[in-house]
């Protein structure tokens, strides 16, 4: 009796932070932590029930990819992206181009991959352990990581604003004709928004494909064939991509812009996509994420001595120091994708000669790049 006492006295006093969601941000956030010397309880997100293979692919930007290469967590297999090309629907043109200093103005990564070399990383993390019951683990600080539809938050009662795009993102592998020479190619086609993404090395001939249809036509494009849906695909690109080849399942999400009205409170703090989402035509979603985790492990690790880790005026740091970028990007996105959703011909004539304004100025050029390279 004695010693089953002690036993769960000791599990509920062998944390500081409980991270409820495993994937890339709530892991990369429990490495910064245990490089802070906390001891972190991590919790597993649910699972969905479909087995389909995980074809997301994410772009990261400089700080991204600092904050994963200090984790010793970096994949080999990165694919550069020295240039972006960025289409109109009615001639309008922008073209992007590394910084010589830099040569890269972001890295495409394979979602599974960066998982996989978390979980990796994670197996040596002393001060980390997996628990099966968060709600038997008595800490000072519990951070959501769960994504959109976190369970936890509505729980803890942070309010979530969000607002339907209508749209679906479909996502998937191609196999290009021509190699893709570490380019990302993006076309703003009416209500669509269409990217391939360059994937297998600078010279490889691999893409990820993200695709933003409204829903109807979504639907009706998941319930393709392979073939249909690559035919489907060709006749909205022009005839210079080359022939593609479709080398993978479609996934298909909706799309909406979002973000809790509190992010913090005694004792809890959200990060990731349990705190906000925006749209994916800037490719900025894992980069907000990663800030987040990035931030508040700083916010912790350089607290006052005396302060605990779940004091609110404490983690309300956390909160400002992220609420306006993500805010920024937010606008930024939600900006880009109503200015192009509009079908009026005096709409489509002034985006596309602010397109063509903004490729013939250099300086605007430079600091959209430097922007995207985080």
């Amino acid at each position: 009796m004695i010693l089953t006492g002690f036993l769960q006295w000791r599990m509920t006093q062998a944390f500081d932070v409980c991270i409820r969601g495993d994937a890339i941000v709530g892991r990369s956030l429990a490495l910064l932590l245990a490089r802070e010397r906390i001891r972190v309880a991590i919790c597993r997100s649910p699972r969905s029930g479909n087995a389909q293979a995980d074809v997301r692919a994410y772009a990261l930007n400089r700080a991204s990819r600092e904050l994963l290469d200090g984790l010793r967590v970096w994949p080999s297999q990165a694919t550069p992206v020295r240039a972006m090309q960025v289409w109109g629907d009615e001639g309008g043109r922008i073209d992007f181009t590394a910084p010589k200093a830099s040569g890269e103005i972001a890295w495409l990564l394979d979602a599974q991959l960066l998982e996989d070399q978390l979980a990796q990383a994670l197996r040596f993390a002393t001060s980390v352990q997996y628990v099966d019951a968060p709600e038997d683990v008595r800490v000072a600080l519990t951070v959501v990581c769960e994504g959109k539809d976190s369970s936890t938050r509505q729980a803890l009662g942070a309010g979530w604003s969000a607002r339907p795009y209508e749209h679906k993102a479909l996502a998937g592998r191609l196999l290009g004709e021509h190699p893709h020479g570490g380019v990302a190619r993006q076309w703003f086609m009416g209500a669509d928004i269409l990217a391939l993404l360059p994937m297998g090395g600078e010279q490889g001939r691999e893409m990820a494909l993200v695709w933003s249809v409204p829903l109807e036509r979504a639907e009706r494009l998941q319930a393709l064939s392979a073939s249909e849906f690559t035919h489907a695909l060709q006749s909205a690109l022009p005839a210079d991509v080359g022939a593609l080849t479709l080398s993978s399942d479609i996934m298909a999400w909706p799309l909406q812009l979002a973000q809790a009205q509190r992010w913090v409170g005694p004792g809890w703090a959200l990060a990731g996509d349990a705190a906000h989402t925006v749209h994916p035509l800037a490719g900025q979603g894992l980069n907000l994420g990663l800030a987040d985790a990035r931030e508040l492990a700083r916010v912790l690790g350089a607290r006052e001595y005396w302060r605990d880790l779940g004091d609110l005026r404490l983690l309300r740091r956390y909160e400002r120091a992220r609420k306006a970028d993500v805010l920024a990007m937010g606008l930024i996105t939600d900006g880009l994708q109503g200015l192009f959703s509009h079908t009026d011909a005096r709409w489509q004539a002034l985006r596309n000669w602010g397109m063509n304004a903004v490729g013939a100025n250099p300086f605007i050029k430079s600091w959209l790049t430097r922007q995207a390279m985080g």
